[in-house]
């Protein structure tokens, strides 16, 4: 027998050992979602024969269209599939079921960021599409100018990030995290080398998250400002989040049908009139995965 439903606390021990089966995190990283994002139906999980088969968490986000509109959306995370169930379809069947209960709370959009390229195909045969870019470069520190005496950037709060983050974006079609998921975000920063900061530049204000990846490397995950702020701001990145190397996103550009960027994130309208007018050669911004 086969079903989907809502987690309970008694599940998280077989969701732990299924996400570290996935995605290797390690015990640190696993243990913030727990801590600082998890309730019971904030994870959806497929149960065969009393055992769970597939999971996904979500976070309830809001998609805000500047000039149009602001939808409640849901950001799947961690969409699991043992091992040993791997090709059966359990994936499809629990998207499909996780969209049956979005609809019921009045969500009309669900947004996805795949893991690695190849699952855009598979996302893409369950009802998403790609709607969401990014570019992302590379920069040691021999490019990076040498600091001045005062530092521009400083870390806040998950609240006061996402104030900032809000006022920045507020002319582009975007994804907005409430301040529970921008805490886990700043738990998962504070697993390796990183944080949530943001300043106040002669050209505006600016803020950034850096997230340790490893080997040297820091993310950030997205630096958003004016061109200027961030050039003002960017000598501050080594004393934030020291690196051997960083990559670094940010928005595409706000000129309209821009190409360039690569395929980041993938959206699903649940609601038909919607999917039907939206535009899918524009773009929007979700920025912040938590990969």
């Amino acid at each position: 027998m086969m079903n989907t439903r809502l987690s309970v606390p008694a599940d998280i021990p077989a969701q732990r050992e299924l996400w570290e089966l996935a995605f290797g995190d390690s015990g640190a990283y696993v243990d913030n979602f727990y801590e600082n994002y998890y309730r019971h139906d904030r994870v959806l999980v497929l149960v065969e024969d009393g055992h769970i088969r597939a999971m996904t968490a979500w976070f309830d986000t809001t998609f805000v269209v500047p000039g149009e509109g602001e939808y409640r959306a849901a950001y799947l995370y961690a969409v699991a599939t043992h091992p040993d169930s791997r090709g059966r379809g359990l994936a499809g069947k629990l998207l499909a079921d996780a969209d049956r209960y979005f609809r019921g709370l009045s969500i009309l959009a669900v947004t996805t960021v795949p893991a690695e390229p190849s699952l855009h195909n598979f996302f893409g045969a369950n009802g998403f599409r790609e709607c969401f870019r990014a570019f992302e470069g590379k920069l040691e520190p021999r490019e990076i100018p040498a600091p001045k005496e005062d530092s521009l950037l400083r870390p806040v709060t998950p609240a006061e990030y996402g104030a900032v983050r809000e006022k920045l974006l507020a002319d582009i079609p975007h994804i907005a995290y409430p301040v529970d998921a921008l805490t886990y975000q700043a738990g998962c920063c504070a697993v390796d080398r990183g944080g949530l900061y943001a300043g106040e530049t002669a050209a505006g204000p600016v803020c950034l998250c850096a997230e340790g990846a490893g080997d040297g490397l820091v993310v950030v995950k997205e630096y958003l400002g004016s061109p200027t702020a961030k050039r003002l701001s960017l000598p501050d990145l080594p004393r934030i989040a020291p690196a051997d190397r960083w990559l670094v996103r940010w928005p595409m550009p706000e000129e309209p049908r821009v190409s360039g960027g690569r395929k980041f994130a993938m959206l699903k309208w649940l609601d038909s009139e919607r999917e039907k007018n939206w535009d899918w050669d524009s773009t929007a911004y979700l920025g912040l995965a938590f990969d």
